[in-house]
């Protein structure tokens, strides 16, 4: 899979805040949740354009208070249309203790590429 070029959907850049990559499009950046692009000759915020959110999914699980610590992974992977991998990260990893709980969320927003992006 090769890079989108600058200006085009799918391109991607890197924050100047968190160093995560993220879309050239992008106003702010969904890791760290910067500003990254100003408009308005007063540098005021520029709207960021509404996101749909296709895919929200929340859980959590606790650790039985009778039970001993145990360790966990987060990894996400990505997948095209044919069932190929074309991404997987590790998130985070951690341990949770007796009687701790952890809440995980995935979500994935997504705007419409436009093709009228600038070059940075």
């Amino acid at each position: 899979m090769s890079a989108p070029n600058a200006g085009t959907a799918g391109a991607t850049r890197v924050c100047p805040h968190c160093r995560e990559t993220i879309l050239d499009s992008a106003q702010a950046c969904p890791a760290c949740h910067h500003r990254l692009r100003y408009g308005g000759p007063a540098g005021d915020l520029a709207p960021a354009p509404a996101a749909l959110t296709p895919l929200r999914v929340e859980g959590s699980f606790r650790n039985p208070a009778d039970s001993g610590a145990w360790e966990y992974s987060m990894v996400l992977t990505i997948r095209n249309e044919r069932g190929e991998e074309i991404a997987r990260r590790l998130v985070g990893v951690g341990a949770i203790r007796p009687d701790e709980q952890r809440t995980f969320t995935l979500s994935v927003e997504m705007n419409p590429a436009d093709g009228k992006r600038t070059r940075h």
